[in-house]
């Protein structure tokens, strides 16, 4: 039964073009670069577009590629792989390859595509992208849920025809008048012109209310470009009596400087003055 398998999976690899030959020999020991090669060719087959990274140098990175790759299988061809027969790179890694390699298989000959008799470079050109069928069904699901809820609407409206009919019958088997019809489409003309009438007035409002705007935006900035020449006018002039003020201000500065020595001192001759009280005081007592 192995060898059976074996057999099937070669032929179906042949079949799908993959561009190498594979014979038992390279799985009688395990042959992890090759089934690493094998699955990620068969996830390109799937879906062209997929990110999967082929860098299977460390062995982390072959765990990490094994999860991945059946991950991608698990949701977007619901096969289940077992991750550790795959990671074998054996014999039994054939059997979980030939799972995926089946469907394809199948797909390919459900689309009426030919097999072995296909030259590499035609067979290199069929693509499965199982993405697209995926989008498709759930387009079908909503459009099947839209179909479902307008039935629902056009039933309800369908019960109303019963009460609507005699409605309907009703106004068609009323007598016409001329007079009250020719009188009901003046009022529906005299609305319609006062509607048209309104609209142009609002129009011509709208462009009144737009000069208005621009005058008084080219005013403001007429405004603004005065006051800036008038600023840079009154940075570039300097004040009257400047020269008197800084020298006044360097007279400040010196006398605060006097007045802040003197202030100490006398502090200091406050104190001495209370010490010397307390002292005779205190002799006196």
């Amino acid at each position: 039964p192995a060898l059976l398998h074996f057999s099937d999976f070669t032929e179906m690899m042949r079949a799908l073009g993959y561009p190498r030959l594979i014979s038992m020999e390279n799985f009688h020991t395990p042959n992890f670069m090759l089934v690493a090669e094998v699955l990620l060719w068969l996830v390109k087959r799937y879906e062209p577009q997929s990110d999967i990274s082929g860098d299977v140098e460390t062995e982390q990175d072959r765990v990490f590629f094994i999860k991945a790759v059946a991950q991608f299988m698990a949701t977007k061809a619901h096969i289940k792989l077992n991750t550790k027969k795959l990671y074998q790179a054996d014999g039994y890694a054939v059997k979980e390859l030939l799972k995926v390699t089946s469907v394809l298989y199948g797909a390919m000959n459900t689309q009426g595509g030919e097999r072995a008799e296909l030259p590499e470079e035609d067979s290199s050109k069929f693509k499965f992208d199982l993405g697209s069928k995926i989008a498709d069904l759930k387009a079908a699901r909503q459009l099947a849920s839209e179909i479902t809820s307008k039935g629902a609407v056009l039933y309800d409206l369908l019960g109303k025809e019963v009460e609507l009919r005699e409605v309907r019958t009703e106004s068609i088997a009323r007598p016409l008048e001329i007079n009250e019809a020719e009188k009901v489409m003046k009022i529906a003309i005299n609305s319609v012109l006062e509607q048209v009438q309104k609209t142009k007035d609002m129009l011509n409002n709208v462009a009144l209310d737009e000069a208005n705007l621009e005058a008084k935006i080219e005013k403001r900035k007429s405004e603004l470009e005065r006051s800036q020449k008038r600023l840079q006018t009154l940075q570039s002039v300097r004040p009257a009596f400047m020269d008197e003020y800084e020298k006044i201000e360097e007279q400040l500065r010196e006398q605060y400087s006097t007045y802040l020595e003197k202030f100490r001192n006398l502090t200091y001759m406050e104190q001495l003055l209370d010490d010397h009280r307390r002292t005779e005081q205190e002799m006196f007592e």
